[in-house]
């Protein structure tokens, strides 16, 4: 998802909240593939968690999904969050002006909570809080709970669209309830749902605005409606990934994923250049003819030429056809050696099988991250066979390298069980770690505003280790990738497991 506004699915014709005009049927660039079955697990299989951790870990976290408007609406009821009872024992122990510690805490997770007192406590890899004197109540905020909005689309034309957005995040809050709190407070999640409709976008962020603390893990195709409403009321947005240019532009939202569509990683081009130097100068780039992926495709083939590549072959193809064989004797005819995509994967399968019927095979034919799904795998068969994928995360194939993905992977099946852990989810589960170790840093100075002035200043996140260095704070593109090859149905590292850092390139 390495650029905003990369996303496209069909959408029916619908009133906007946002514009009183009717929109007709357009195509939007979704990166990703949607859905799919579990994705293979190296060394993970299963859970190993403590039935009574996971279930009182899971019963401090919202389980109902909470509608954020219909499509249109400007307004949502809100969702109230099922904070449930934390292990370790009351959370609102009495604590008096100076903040003792409260006498009704039974075990050693916290007991205090006072409004001049306290202490954080942690359990597992996240780091030791900071004090908690003078630690306020505020919006989102009680003595037992705080907590969070996730607006992610959940219904609408793709039903499900960022479900695992959503999950993932809800699976780290129910991971970190079952050891650990933030000056007694336990989190809680409140799910709203902006129905891939930006008027239901505005609805959710005047619903989180009024009642949580923060909005973490979201993940929206239409996510320029609530960016205004977000900034002006003041609430930290540490989304997966930001997805328009307005929201980018929000000074009070910040993505795991870094990204600038302006600037393109060079890493790319210089793996294609180091591999097939010949092919790399008789390149193709196309791309869908709908939205975003116009821009998007002109920029990369633009960036990747300033990086050293040349192309002898650029199409743009309209959403509506299904003959990709005439693209692929141009290739032919022109020789073209090396091929890329920009668009979904129901099309990019399109254009393999035609490539396959055809027996054109370049030497490289490489798509973005978003192609990492096992569904991908699945209904392009034999046709997607040879294909490279960049990608800026540990695959779970891998998880048993990196503890957090098995963390994400396993507390992803406490909270939905069969759900398959995907690049969404990844980078949702980043960004809720990243709301927590820096609300856990403030301790007693934590407050919307301090928080969002604390993730400013981060600019080499990677979630302990679970993806490549992101520049939050920046919101800049990020300079580190790896890549992955698709091999016997199944995603397998090539060139090594490490990441190639280098520079990014301006498209113009």
């Amino acid at each position: 998802m390495m650029n905003e506004n990369r996303f496209y699915f069909r959408t029916p014709e619908r009133s906007d909240a946002l514009n009183t005009h009717r929109r007709p049927r357009i195509r939007i660039l979704i990166a990703g593939v949607v859905g799919g079955g579990m994705l293979a697990l190296a060394a993970c299989g299963g859970s190993q968690l403590n039935p009574k951790a996971v279930r009182a870990a899971n019963e401090a976290v919202a389980g109902t999904s909470q509608a954020a408007g219909v499509p249109g609406s400007t307004s949502g009821t809100p969702g109230a969050p099922v904070a449930g009872a934390p292990t370790g024992g009351a959370t609102t122990g009495t604590t008096g002006t100076t903040g003792t510690t409260g006498t009704t805490g039974t075990t050693g997770t916290t007991g205090t909570t006072g409004t001049t007192g306290g202490s954080s406590t942690t359990g597992g890899n996240l780091p030791k809080g900071a004090s908690c004197a003078g630690f306020k109540n505020q919006t989102g905020i009680t003595d037992s709970t705080i907590t969070v909005g996730n607006a992610s689309d959940i219904s609408g034309p793709v039903p499900g669209l960022f479900q695992s957005a959503q999950d993932a995040t809800k699976a780290y809050i129910a991971y970190f309830n079952s050891t650990s709190s933030i000056c007694g407070r336990k989190l809680a999640m409140q799910a709203l749902d902006t129905r891939t409709d930006a008027g239901a976008d505005l609805a959710a962020y005047t619903t989180a605005c009024d009642n949580d603390f923060a909005v973490v893990g979201s993940l929206g195709a239409f996510d320029s409606g609530g960016a205004a409403k977000a900034q002006s009321c003041g609430i930290p947005d540490m989304r997966a990934v930001a997805t328009t240019p307005e929201r980018h532009a929000c000074t009070t939202c910040f993505g795991a994923e870094g990204v600038d569509s302006q600037y393109w990683p060079a890493a790319i081009p210089d793996y294609i250049i180091k591999h097939d130097k010949s092919g790399s100068q008789h390149a193709a780039m196309l791309y869908l003819n709908a939205g975003a992926a116009v821009i998007n495709g002109q920029r990369e083939q633009a960036a990747n030429e300033r990086a050293g590549m040349h192309y002898v072959y650029s199409q743009a193809i309209d959403v509506s056809e299904f003959n990709y064989t005439p693209f692929v004797q141009k290739m032919k005819d022109n020789g073209v050696k090396v091929v890329q995509w920009v668009g979904d994967s129901s099309d990019v399968i399109k254009l393999a099988r035609a490539m396959q019927q055809q027996s054109f095979k370049p030497d490289i034919f490489m798509l973005d991250p978003s192609a990492y799904d096992q569904a991908f795998l699945q209904s392009g068969g034999s046709a997607v066979e040879g294909i490279t994928i960049f990608a800026q995360f540990v695959p779970v194939e891998e998880a048993s390298s990196n503890r957090e993905t098995q963390l994400y992977t396993q507390w992803l099946q406490q909270v939905h069980p069969g759900a398959s852990p995907t690049f969404y989810g990844i980078f949702a589960w980043s960004a809720t770690k990243l709301f927590v170790e820096r609300a856990l840093a403030l301790g007693g100075k934590l407050s919307r505003a301090s928080l969002i002035n604390s993730l400013r200043s981060v600019h080499a996140w990677t979630a302990g280790g679970m993806h490549a260095p992101q520049d939050v704070g920046g919101k800049t593109t990020g300079k580190c990738w790896r890549f992955l090859k698709v091999q016997g149905g199944k995603f397998v590292a090539t060139g090594g497991t490490k990441y190639s850092c280098d520079r990014v390139v301006s498209a113009g």
